[in-house]
């Protein structure tokens, strides 16, 4: 089995995707069309994540498996966001910045 190899990132700066709203296993397919879209044209993007009001573990799973795979900098957590991945230890592998100005510059 091999490991994945992230996405070459495309010149200039990685879009930004701001969803708002809670994100489950119903509402996620429209938020993971959106990342995939910034992944296949970017080769990354910055979550401003500061408007998601619940997430579970599909969320969850889907910011993970970004991450994995390309440059995923997630911005300006809302509480709930920051709840969600620090109970299930992803602060410990997710690239979590204050703003997304922060995040840009990362």
């Amino acid at each position: 089995m091999s490991a994945h190899q992230p996405q070459p990132a495309a010149p200039g700066p990685l879009p930004v995707v701001a969803p708002h709203g809670d994100f489950d296993e119903d509402s996620l397919p429209p938020l993971e069309a959106r990342i995939k879209e910034a992944v296949h044209t970017h080769g990354g993007l910055i979550l401003d994540a500061g408007n998601i009001t619940f997430g579970d573990s599909t969320f969850l799973c889907l910011l993970l498996s970004t991450d994995q795979d390309t440059d995923l900098r997630i911005a300006a957590p809302s509480p709930a966001v920051t709840r969600l991945i620090s109970i299930e230890g992803a602060d410990q592998v997710l690239r979590i910045h204050p703003t997304v100005e922060a995040a840009r510059s990362a």
